[in-house]
Order: structure tokens, then C-alpha cells, then sequence
């Protein structure tokens, strides 16, 4: 609302300065209201009194309110062809309230459609006062049989698709622990078919260790491994005689032969005897 708007009320005027009631109904009921024809008539108000106090000169008198549906809006239309058709409630007491000394009032706002040429914009929706609010009530429906069922659709048709659901017991057969992969029993099976490796003569995995640096100079010990066929500690055990273990640099982690062992020549080497 702009500084500069204005309200309007003559409402206010025309009923005398008359206070309105501030009633909470159920969702339902206001959609049911909105299947009313237009100017229609959606049910009954009734207002009585009844005596709720006495003191020693006056009578204190509480009201007696409730409202009656109309039984045209009673029929809530279900989504399921299948479904039995349900009754909304048609007796609606309310619970009567106090303002609790707030200042309520009830305002309504209207489009006028008009053009301000100046601003270049729509001119502001006039704002009118409709009467202030001096009591407080609520619309709650009589609980019957048919108001359970009602509550009941309501639970079904708004509960979402994916819920969270407590187990009574554990589930069994789901993600139940394997005792050996596949992976771990293929390798298995191939370990017992190599065999479990026997030290061969020394001299013989010596042979197979010169024969494999004269093609390569370095080999890491996984590889020696599968050449000789022999176990990792023993084939460590005869590199530590004849080579050398490099632990940094561009071969970092890899054997070569001590000089005395090799059969070729390294790049220094070569460069010296070029010059």
C-alpha cells in the first residue's frame, strides 16, 4: 500500500460502525462454499443464548452458535470412480473466542483498471475498510461416522508417495554380507593352479636374472618376480648381492645390476669412451 493511499469507509458508515465476526473454518467447508452458485445460499447460522454465569445482580449470557451446511454442498466429489460417495458434515458448532484485546479490522481491495499516464503505470487498487473485528470463533465440524471417514479420505489422498516407514523386523535378504567375492575366489583358484613357488637353484635364478638385464636395464620387483617364478623375499635376497635398488630419481623403485654385473654399457660410459 502506498503513503499516499486513501481508504475508503463508507462500509463502515453504512453498517453503523458494526463489528464483524473472525471465524476459522475447515478447508473442506470453504470448498464446498465455492461450488455455491453465485448470490446462493450455502447453509444456515444460527445464534442463541444460553446462561453460563450469575452473580449476585446480573445474568451472564453466552451465545449458542452453529451453522448448518446446505445439503445440496454436502457430496464431496472423490477422484476414484470407485469410491463410495462421501458426506461432508452438515452441523458445524463454533467455538466462540475473544479478541484478546488486539485491534482487528477487515480490509478489501479492488482492482479499478485504470491507467496513470503520468507514472506510466497501473493506478493503485483502492483500499476499503469493512468494519472491525470484535469476536473470534471457530467452525468445527460434529464428529459423527461420517466425519471419520471424511478425515480418513483426507489422511489417504494427501499422503505423499514416498513415505518413511518404521520396520517391525530386520530385512534378511537384502544386502546380505557375501563370504568371498567373485574377484577373491578367482584369484584364489588361480593361485592353486600356478602352484605354490619353490625355490629353484641359485645359479638357475641367477641365469634368468642376467638373461632379463640384458634386454632391460631396470625392472621393479614385481616384475622380476614373474620372470624367475620365484618368492619375493628369496629373489630380494640374491638383488641385494648383485644389484642395486634406485629409491629416487626417474627409475624411482626399480633394480638394476651392480657395474661389476653388467653386460652393457651406460650412458656415461658411453660419453667417456666417445671422448
Amino acid at each position: 500500500m502506498s503513503e499516499k493511499a486513501s481508504v475508503d469507509l463508507a462500509r463502515v458508515k453504512q453498517i453503523g460502525g458494526g463489528g464483524l465476526w473472525l471465524v476459522k473454518v475447515p478447508k473442506y467447508l470453504s470448498h464446498q462454499w465455492d461450488k455455491a452458485m453465485e448470490n446462493g445460499e450455502v447453509g444456515m447460522l444460527r445464534i442463541g443464548k444460553y446462561g453460563c454465569g450469575y452473580n449476585i445482580i446480573f445474568a451472564h449470557f453466552c451465545k449458542l452458535v452453529s451453522f448448518k451446511l446446505n445439503e445440496e454442498l454436502s457430496t464431496l466429489n472423490s477422484r476414484e470412480e470407485k469410491l463410495e460417495l462421501l458426506k461432508v458434515p452438515r452441523d458445524h458448532p463454533f467455538t466462540m473466542q475473544t479478541v484478546g484485546g488486539q485491534t482487528l479490522a477487515v480490509f478489501a481491495q479492488t482492482a479499478t483498471g485504470q491507467w496513470c499516464h503520468t507514472k506510466g503505470a497501473d493506478v493503485l487498487d483502492e483500499i476499503s475498510m469493512e468494519g472491525m473485528v470484535v469476536q473470534r470463533a471457530e467452525c468445527k465440524p460434529a464428529v459423527s461416522e461420517g466425519y471419520v471417514k471424511l478425515k480418513k479420505w483426507i489422511e489417504e489422498s494427501t499422503k505423499p508417495q514416498r513415505l518413511s516407514q518404521q520396520l517391525e523386523k530386520a530385512v534378511t535378504n537384502i544386502y546380505k554380507p557375501v563370504a568371498n567375492h567373485a574377484v577373491n575366489s578367482e584369484f584364489e583358484k588361480k593361485k592353486r593352479q600356478e602352484g605354490r613357488m619353490v625355490r629353484a637353484e641359485r645359479q638357475v635364478v641367477l641365469d634368468l636374472l642376467f638373461s632379463a638385464f640384458e634386454r632391460h636395464q631396470y625392472f621393479n620387483i614385481k616384475d622380476l618376480v614373474d620372470i624367475t617364478k620365484q618368492p619375493v623375499t628369496y629373489l630380494k635376497e640374491i638383488m641385494r648381492e648383485i644389484g642395486l635398488y634406485n629409491t629416487k630419481g626417474a627409475h624411482k623403485s626399480t633394480w638394476e645390476l651392480k657395474p661389476e654385473y653388467r653386460h652393457y654399457q651406460s650412458a656415461e660410459e658411453v660419453e667417456m669412451n666417445v671422448d
